[in-house]
């Protein structure tokens, strides 16, 4: 007997075979499922059974994954255009954030799974459809510059009238934003001009409010100001009062008449004027009275003085006294 490689050779190939299908099968039996994601397993085409994160078994070719669902929350954009009540067309930006419903149900046909993938060929499509639909139906509601005020309330509305509808297909509407509204490049204009004639009609109540307050606050300034003054005018005279009383009480008691002491009081005033005319007199002309006891003719002298009609003119006296400005040395040279 001897050796023969080739049949040696011949006896392994069906070992080999084998060995490789079985490693093909048992790669295909064994899945993984990651977090977040759910796996429909189909059996010859039927629905059999979901299963959740994991590794898991199947078996080969008579079962098969039809999908993998994400359970994460996703985001769709997109744009639609509307008119308003006041028949303004504007643009919304809108973004609808959705998820498959984790709803299990009595039984796995009722669950949010299944109804996500078999209902539905195209469910993100049809949320945005309804969404467009349910818009397009509530902004006409409103005037534009309501739109901009109740945006959220509006978006809002919407979100619960499209979410009640997406339920039946095992889609939870989570949130529904209206991130932008655009306008007419007119239309925006417009608004710019009447928002700065708002801002200017602010400004100026606000210029004529703040003079009315300064001129206010000013007249009262100069009201306690002109009550103070009076009042200290008023304790002047009252002081002047006193002094003269009690001088002329002082004078009297010295002995000397009422009428005496009066004319010495009135001539030590007219002393007392003189002097401080003296030092900051600027008049050219002075009128005195010839006689102090007829001071009567005080009157017919200032007339006689006005009808002179020369400012820089002597000085008038009565006709007992006369008196001229003495030049000062400049003047005599």
């Amino acid at each position: 007997m001897y050796f023969n490689p080739a049949a040696l050779i011949m006896g392994f190939i069906p070992v080999l075979i084998i060995l490789v299908l079985l490693a093909f099968l048992l790669f295909n039996a064994v899945f993984i499922v990651r977090q977040q994601t759910e796996v429909i397993i189909e059996r010859l085409g039927k629905f059999n059974r979901i299963v959740g994160p994991g590794i898991h078994l199947r078996i080969p070719v008579i079962e098969r994954i039809a999908a993998r669902v994400d359970l994460r929350t996703g985001q769709s954009n997109f744009q639609i255009d509307a008119k308003t009540k006041d028949n303004v067309t504007i643009n919304m930006d809108i973004a609808a954030q959705y998820h498959v419903s984790f709803q299990r149900g009595a039984t796995p046909v009722e669950s949010g799974v299944y109804r996500s993938y078999y209902m539905l060929a195209n469910p993100v499509d049809q949320m945005r459809s309804y969404l467009i639909d349910a818009l397009r139906s509530a902004v006409p509601a409103y005037t534009l510059d309501e739109v901009f005020d109740r945006k959220d309330s509006i978006a809002l509305d919407v979100n619960t009238t499209v979410s009640g509808l997406m339920q039946a297909y095992g889609y939870d509407l989570v949130s529904t934003l209206i991130t932008g509204i655009g306008l007419p490049p007119d239309v925006e204009a417009s608004m710019n001009r009447i928002n700065s004639a708002q801002r200017d009609k602010v400004a100026a109540q606000s210029l004529a409010e703040a003079e009315r307050i300064k001129t206010v606050t000013e007249a009262r300034a100069n009201a306690e100001a002109m009550e103070q003054a009076g009042r200290g005018i008023a304790a002047q005279r009252k002081a002047i009062a006193d002094g003269i009383t009690e001088s002329l009480e002082t004078i009297r008691s010295s002995g000397v008449s009422t009428a005496e002491a009066n004319s010495l009081f009135l001539f030590t005033q007219w002393t007392d004027m003189m002097t401080e005319f003296a030092k900051r007199g600027r008049t050219s002309t002075v009128v005195l009275p010839a006689d102090f006891k007829q001071t009567a003719s005080m009157f017919e002298q200032l007339v006689v003085a006005g009808e002179s009609g020369d400012a820089k003119a002597p000085v008038v006296l009565a006709p007992e006294i006369e008196v001229q400005r003495q030049a000062a040395p400049s003047d005599q040279a």
